[in-house]
């Protein structure tokens, strides 16, 4: 019995008063030591999932890891083992609004890929579907209910796919050539593709390959960046909108839309810079009159906040990522200014891809496709600037690409408050 030394020859009260004091202290020292181990273990607040390209022992195709964000830090500890991506080269991922499904672009053997995520952060891989050119980019619309994939290595296409209620991919409803006027015959590379929150426009970027070539040969006259919008209609029907397609410098890399539906910012691989738009009547867009904003070197990916207050731009060529403050009325991005006077925040080599948590909107991560790592930082939620998080950055498979971030559990997203 655990209180055997007590038992045998009677005591004085003092020695056994004496032997219970012990015991007592004893316990509170032992809960004590408990409570402060608990409080030490990191509390996960996301999974994030990050694709790598590069073939492993298991995974010829490249595979998706996963990561668990402590909730304190921002620092990353490795999650659920790595699943193989499904496809050859996975370029691109994208998440319903529920982050119960993850689909994964394959640049490789043009397939798109549906994984089911659990809570723990396990993915299981559940339906493929082939297109006849390789995909560069997915979204899925806040509804969880249309996949829209941007694909084509010389004549790129916008296709919109049905999704059930448990995320399978179903025949696609919808396709549109991304052409550009006047220059119909023109070889066009598809780059980026969003859904706005209300599920009512979509958006996708593409440069006109015969007009911008470096180090190759040019065909053509046309202006080289474009975005394409279109209106969403009944059973998803797709309709241009009105002046569409839209200018959008020489070289669109990606593009994001802000959480209220009023705003979408294009970053310009070629002119190191970030073109923004209002969003009109119709889902018109209109130039923002005081951009082009500038950019680090060859900014690759661009994210924003969940609340719409600030955007961050990956800059491959820099290694660094350089922060905005919106100005909620015009949509005029600000550089951020960091803690340490500098507008830009150092990663590791080349990042290509950056998400922003959704539940605290707190941390921002990026792919580092050179660096075969993730660096993370985290956010000021009164002034928009970066500082690193603990331990970063985070090493990963080879050649990392695309990366989603989902809340873990029951967390809550972050209300909008423009």
């Amino acid at each position: 019995m655990k209180f055997s030394k007590l038992s045998g020859p009677p005591v004085t009260g003092r020695r056994r008063w004496g032997s219970l004091s012990q015991l007592i202290l004893v316990s509170s020292i032992g809960l004590l030591v408990a409570t402060l181990l608990t409080a030490c273990q990191l509390v996960t607040t996301d999974y994030v999932f990050i694709s790598s390209a590069a073939a492993t022992s298991t995974c010829s195709g490249g595979e998706i890891e996963t990561y668990a964000s402590d909730s304190e830090s921002g620092a990353l500890r490795t999650g659920a083992p790595p699943v193989c991506a499904g496809g050859v080269d996975p370029v691109a991922m994208a998440v319903t609004g529920a982050y119960n499904n993850l689909y994964v672009a394959n640049h490789g053997d043009n397939t798109v890929v549906h994984f089911a995520v659990a809570s723990d952060g396990v993915l299981t891989a559940k339906d493929t579907i082939t297109l006849s050119t390789p995909p560069t980019s997915v979204a899925v619309n806040a509804a969880g209910t249309f996949l829209y994939v941007v694909a084509g290595s010389a004549s790129a296409t916008l296709t919109e796919f049905p999704l059930s209620s448990s995320g399978a991919i179903g025949a696609a409803t919808a396709q549109e050539s991304l052409l550009i006027p006047g220059f119909t015959t023109d070889s066009v590379v598809p780059t980026g593709v969003i859904v706005l929150a209300n599920n009512n426009a979509v958006y996708a970027t593409a440069y006109d390959l015969s007009a911008y070539n470096p180090g190759g040969t040019t065909t053509s006259t046309a202006h080289p960046g474009w975005v394409f919008g279109f209106a969403v209609g009944s059973g998803g029907a797709l309709t241009p909108s009105a002046g569409s397609p839209y200018q959008a410098g020489v070289k669109p890399s990606a593009l994001v839309a802000d959480p209220t539906n009023r705003f979408v910012y294009i970053t310009d691989f070629a002119s190191n810079q970030m073109i923004g738009y209002g969003i009109e009547s119709g889902n018109v867009l209109s130039f923002l009159i005081n951009g082009p904003f500038k950019t680090g070197n060859e900014p690759q990916s661009i994210a924003i906040d969940p609340r719409g207050m600030f955007l961050y731009v990956a800059n491959a060529l820099d290694s660094s990522v350089s922060a905005y403050v919106i100005a909620l009325g015009t949509g005029t991005p600000s550089a951020a200014v960091s803690p340490t006077g500098s507008g830009t925040n150092s990663t590791d080599t080349e990042p290509i891809s950056i998400a922003v948590d959704p539940a605290l909107g707190r941390y921002v991560y990026t792919s580092n496709f050179l660096g075969n790592s993730i660096s993370g930082f985290r956010l000021n939620p009164t002034s928009g600037a970066l500082t690193t998080t603990q331990a970063t950055p985070y090493p990963t498979g080879d050649e990392p690409t695309a990366l989603v971030i989902v809340p873990h559990g029951n967390h809550s997203t972050q209300a909008v408050a423009p």
